[in-house]
């Protein structure tokens, strides 16, 4: 099925239930606790209205501002939305939500491309946390650095008395200084772990300040571990983040036992006031041991919850490219290598068909246009089998390369390609000439098809937008920017969208990828009240630069949380 039945299928399922509300609107005669008026309201697929009726958590009605004056009631509120754009709430189908919450607190690089200024930003935040507690910064740029890495020595100059780490903006490497490196026992005679490398000075051996994938690992036994308040805090401050950018919905792409536990703490409290669909981490050697773990705290938390949901898996295939941990299938431009996925083919393949059986689905990041490939034979492979109850919807994760025999593969196997549009700006793609680490890597020829999402809509594909927050900002907006705005240099292909599409980016698409589009996603009667009102209508008036428009209006589960 394209996404254009998909699209008709929803919007003929709105206007039936459209019509029967304004049919029997006459009998229902109990008024709205919120009616939105005088928006230009993007229904999703179905089309525009003017305005909509909520009552408790859900939609009742959709249409002119006139004809939903009938649901006006004296305790009803009123939001006059101006002509303000009306959207359902926003779904980010790529999150690490915990980890964001924590990153608000912690030394912020990113964005930053002069060494001088990373130092001065830690200096200045060191500055103010005293005492010998590790300094934590992330979102550093590798383009920041001569040589495309960071080195001990430039953050000992302003860390030189305490720990310090500083993650990088992917997530897949991290700058340590060498108090860091010394407490955590890391030496020239250290073995790089499996999956891991510790970045090494070609002419001592000495370890450089950058431990890369799986050898980040070597400073867990000595970093201090958050605590719970923190967590919980943390959250909070997620959630906060979340409303202030008319985020509604996330879906976390890692996590554990004890992060189900602490959202579900949270939802007792009436703190987690977003909906969070929540994977479980695959990690090598996953064994079906661990398999019935993940199936008893599926059935303890359940499927069927609105705010708090599990029943997806997460497995990391490969790294990134701008470190050449992601799997190629050709070396990179600059280099011999051609990256190493994680897993084997015949590992990849075994743990794909344990979580098929058992009905989980399965989202893999793959990055390198070999772990794509990888990831679609397993997928393949399983398309053979009886599908799960519910049908199957796996997906693989950013996709930033990939070779062109495999893009109509996702429309053929039913795969969702899940991608990140800042991660194109990130990756320094977003330019008609681009230099730096990622189009260095790939070469030109790999970069011309860099997040291909347009490609794969073309082909019948399924695709579905996120942030990849922390990594990335978590506000959709910036994401659209890109997808709308997006430039290609000469010979590439010319990705950009409509600003319909990449709404339905952050909307109906991620409620279809977590098997949620029967409540949310789209705004009709009987759906869900998550609702965004924008600063402006951004359907006449086109995006012009990534911070030109703004939510005005978060609601959430019917409930105004947020206001500008």
């Amino acid at each position: 099925m394209t996404w254009r039945s998909v699209g008709l299928g929803v919007a003929a399922a709105a206007f039936l239930a459209l019509s029967h509300a304004r049919t029997s609107g006459q009998a229902d005669t109990a008024p709205a606790d919120l009616l939105i008026v005088n928006g230009r309201v993007y229904a999703g697929p179905a089309g525009f209205h003017e305005a909509v009726a909520v009552r408790g958590n859900r939609i009742v009605a959709l249409g002119r501002t006139a004809e939903l004056n009938r649901w006006r009631g004296p305790a009803t509120e009123v939001f006059d939305a101006r002509g303000r754009a009306v959207v359902p709430g926003f779904d980010d189908s790529h999150v690490h939500f915990i980890e964001g919450g924590l990153a608000l607190g912690d030394v912020d690089l990113s964005g930053v491309t002069a060494l001088r200024e990373v130092q001065a930003r830690i200096s200045r935040f060191a500055q103010s946390r005293s005492g010998g507690s590790w300094v934590r910064g992330r979102g550093w740029l590798y383009a920041a650095f001569p040589g495309g890495l960071p080195t001990k020595q430039q953050l000992d100059e302003v860390v030189p008395d305490r720990p310090a780490v500083m993650e990088c903006y992917d997530g897949h490497s991290v700058w340590v200084n060498s108090k860091a490196l010394q407490l955590a026992g890391i030496t020239r005679d250290t073995p790089d772990p499996k999956n891991g490398v510790i970045v090494r000075d070609p002419a001592t051996g000495e370890p450089t300040g950058v431990l890369k994938e799986a050898a980040q690992a070597l400073l867990d036994p000595v970093m201090p571990r958050r605590s719970r308040e923190e967590l919980r805090a943390a959250l909070r401050a997620a959630v906060a983040e979340a409303h202030r950018l008319g985020v509604t919905s996330v879906q976390n792409a890692n996590g554990s036992a004890d992060d189900l536990r602490l959202y579900a703490e949270a939802r007792q409290a009436g703190e987690l006031r977003v909906r969070l669909y929540a994977a479980l981490s695959i990690s090598p050697g996953f064994t079906d041991a661990d398999a019935d773990r993940f199936d008893a705290l599926r059935a303890e938390y359940g499927t069927a919850d609105e705010v708090l949901r599990t029943g997806i898996v997460k497995i990391m295939s490969d790294g990134v490219i701008e470190s050449r941990t992601a799997a190629m299938l050709e070396p990179y431009a600059n280099g011999a290598e051609a990256g190493h996925p994680n897993y084997s083919a015949a590992e990849l393949n075994r743990i794909v068909e344990t979580m098929d059986r058992r009905g989980w689905q399965i989202q893999v990041h793959a990055i390198g246009d070999r772990a794509v490939r990888m990831t679609l034979d397993a997928f393949e492979r399983v398309a053979a089998n009886p599908a799960p109850q519910r049908g199957r919807r796996h997906r693989i994760e950013h996709i930033e390369t990939i070779a062109p025999p495999d893009v109509p593969r996702f429309g053929r196997l039913g795969v969702i390609a899940s991608q990140q549009p800042m991660h194109v700006v990130l990756g320094d793609m977003n330019s008609a000439a681009p230099a730096g680490p990622w189009p260095d890597n790939v070469g030109r020829e790999r970069a011309s098809r860099a997040w291909n999402w347009k490609g794969i809509l073309a082909a019948g594909g399924r695709v579905t937008f996120g942030s990849d927050w922390y990594v990335a900002t978590l506000d959709p907006l910036h994401g659209m920017w890109v997808a709308t705005t997006r430039i290609a240099a000469p010979g590439m292909i010319d990705q950009r969208l409509s600003m319909t599409q990449a709404v339905d980016g952050y909307t109906s698409w991620p409620a279809y990828a977590s098997f949620e589009e029967h409540r949310k996603g789209t705004l009709a009667p009987g759906m869900l009240a998550d609702v965004v009102v924008l600063s402006r209508d951004v359907f006449a008036q086109p995006m012009r630069a990534p911070d030109d428009v703004r939510v005005d209006a978060t609601i959430f589960d019917g409930k105004v949380v947020y206001r500008r």
